[in-house]
């Protein structure tokens, strides 16, 4: 069966990599990574572009990467992108509109309708709207409806999440990637990306909360019932921990990061062997020696305060005690030792780490990692977008009187109904004159 999946680019701009996917869908619906490239991230301080240059530098040495090992000949300039930061932001609004007739089904023009009215809610200077997701809605009062389309009502009511980000953030992401010479397809909430990569369907229904361990912050988001509740920011990530190990073991800072990548655990067995492992000192010095239980407990104290800020936004959240499938953690920072058991502990939250290779047909070797879960999800989300595109080309188009909303369709009076009416409804109209004339013609003939 020929594939006629659309080859998409997810890119994920991080704190300490840019790593670029190069992915399509094959015909049984799993996804094909064709494609993986990477670059040190020099130029992002948590999650937000701190220095343009080398953001733009990272981002063509990532992408010439994953061309190169997806080895296609197509000029590809569309990439969906990721966004984070501390100055994402969340908030929850109400609309509501009055339809005029209660007996005509609710569409999607509707719901567009009502999503146009958020899109002019007022939000702090300085900010935009990034995504704007239907929560529930309510027909009549009757409440907790998911999707509406089909039903009848006078009144429709609607509960909206709205993630705004800051706008020179955003400008910036915007100008790094277009200087690489490619272009912004779509943007998306990191931890949402995430999410299509590492959640199932029966953890978003059930209640979960991913969380997202990157180099500047730890990105939360919330699901339950299949629908966003909440999302968080946390300014704490794996960088944080390196500079802890730096300071606590008094070595470089690229030593420390190979110390807690190679041999740090977030927690330490009293089991496990008290291993020591030596670090080359600095010229014309002794090496150091750094114990396996010290470098733990460094790094347990840092974790665990991270941990006790993500339980935090779960209780704020209130939906600590509906988050039957717990908490997934991905990320690179989800790569550390024992890290599942010690959110459990923090938070008696059942735990489990997330791999993006659930909706993978090669999801082994180098893809089974925490680490691609934000690139590989942006690249789900690229593909999702182009089938929901298709789709809406390959539908039948609306018949003219149906697009015509209830507003324009009561504001005609009688006497200028054949001026204002469609072309199907005027030759109705002049049908109905017609046969009028004959009659009373008709009439006028009898008498006479």
């Amino acid at each position: 069966m020929k594939n006629h999946s659309p080859i998409v680019v997810g890119l994920d701009i991080g704190t300490t990599k840019i790593c670029t996917v190069i992915a399509r869908r094959n015909e049984f619906g799993k996804v094909e990574v064709l494609g993986v490239g990477q670059a040190p991230s020099l130029g992002v301080m948590r999650g937000v572009i701190s220095n343009i240059d080398k953001t733009v530098d990272a981002i063509t040495r990532s992408f010439a990467e994953a061309q190169r090992v997806a080895n296609i000949d197509m000029d590809i300039r569309d990439v969906y992108v990721g966004i984070a930061g501390q100055h994402i932001k969340c908030y929850q609004h109400r609309a509501y509109m009055m339809r005029q007739y209660s007996e005509d089904e609710i569409r999607q023009r509707d719901i567009e309708r009502l999503v146009s009215d958020m899109e002019k809610v007022a939000i702090p200077p300085g900010d935009q709207i990034l995504h704007i997701i239907p929560q529930e809605f309510i027909v009549d009062d009757e409440q907790g409806i998911k999707d509406p389309i089909g039903m009848s009502g006078t009144r429709l009511e609607a509960d909206f999440r709205i993630i705004t980000g800051q706008t020179a953030a955003i400008r910036n992401i915007y100008r790094c990637v277009e200087r690489a010479n490619l272009h912004v397809a779509g943007l998306y909430l990191e931890p949402i990306a995430s999410s299509g990569a590492v959640l199932t369907d029966e953890e978003l229904e059930a209640g979960v909360a991913i969380v997202d361990i990157g180099g500047g912050t730890t990105d939360i988001a919330i699901f339950h019932e299949g629908l966003i509740r909440h999302t968080a920011v946390i300014p704490l990530g794996g960088n944080i921990i390196t500079e802890d190990v730096k300071e606590g073991c008094m070595v470089m800072r690229d030593q420390a990061e190979k110390l807690k990548v190679k041999f740090g655990a977030a927690q330490f067995h009293h089991n496990e062997v008290n291993a020591i492992v030596s670090i080359p000192g600095l010229r014309g010095r002794e090496p150091r020696e750094i114990s396996f239980r010290n470098l733990a407990n460094i790094i347990q104290a840092r974790m665990e305060e991270i941990l006790e800020y993500v339980y935090y936004q779960i209780k704020d959240s209130g939906y600590e005690t509906k988050l039957i499938g717990g908490i997934v953690i991905t990320g690179g920072g989800a790569r550390l030792k024992h890290l599942k058991n010690l959110t459990e502990q923090v938070t008696g939250l059942d735990t489990r780490i997330g791999l993006p290779t659930e909706h993978l047909i090669n999801g082994r070797g180098q893809l089974n990692d925490p680490l691609y879960a934000t690139s590989i999800g942006l690249a789900i989300k690229a593909l999702q977008h182009s089938q929901t595109q298709q789709q809406q080309t390959l539908a039948p188009p609306i018949p003219a009187a149906a697009e015509a909303s209830d507003a324009d369709m009561h504001q005609s009076s009688l006497n200028s109904t054949e001026q204002n009416a469609t072309p199907a409804k005027k030759n109705w109209f002049d049908n109905v004159m017609r046969k009028g004339r004959e009659w009373l013609e008709g009439d006028i003939r009898d008498f006479e």
